[in-house]
C-alpha cells in the first residue's frame, strides 16, 4: 500500500498522462473488486462493476483533488455508486445514435489498455502466460 506522498505523486502523474493510470490500477483493483463482490455476490457482475468504476475514475482523474483522505477513498465512492446504479437498473442508459452521427475514433487509446489489462487480469496464469510469449 503506499504511503500518501507516494500515491498523491502517482494521482498527479496520472492527471498529467492517461498512461500512468495503470499503476493505480494495478494497486486498488484488487481490493475495489473485493468490495463490488461483497455487493453484487456474483464474480462475472463484480469484475464488471469493477471495471466500470475504474473507467469512471479514469475519464474523471483531473477533477480529483486530494482531500487528506486515500484515493482508495474516491474509488471507493465511485463503487457505491456504481453498485447503487446498477441496482436501479437499465433505465436512462441507452442511448441511440442519430443516422450519420458521429462514430468515436477506433485508435487504441488508454480506456483500451484498462480493458485489456483487466481481460489479462481474469485470465489464468497459463493463458496469461501463453498470451504474452506470442506477443
Amino acid at each position: 500500500m503506499p504511503d500518501g506522498f507516494e500515491e498523491r505523486e502517482l494521482v498527479e502523474r496520472a492527471k498529467e498522462d492517461p498512461e500512468a493510470f495503470g499503476a493505480l490500477y494495478d494497486r486498488y483493483f484488487p481490493q475495489i473488486y473485493r468490495f463490488t463482490y461483497s455487493r453484487v455476490r456474483d464474480q462475472s457482475l463484480a469484475e464488471d462493476v469493477t471495471s466500470e468504476v475504474f473507467f469512471k475514475a479514469l475519464r474523471n482523474i483531473k477533477r480529483y483533488t486530494y482531500s487528506g483522505h486515500p484515493f482508495s477513498s474516491w474509488l471507493y465512492q465511485i463503487a457505491l455508486n456504481a453498485v447503487a446504479d446498477h441496482y436501479r437498473g437499465p433505465a436512462g442508459k441507452e442511448v441511440e445514435l442519430e443516422e450519420g452521427a458521429a462514430m468515436p475514433s477506433t485508435a487504441p487509446s488508454v480506456l483500451d489498455e484498462v480493458v485489456r489489462r483487466d481481460r489479462s487480469r481474469r485470465a489464468s496464469p497459463t493463458r496469461r502466460t501463453r498470451k504474452w510469449s506470442t506477443s
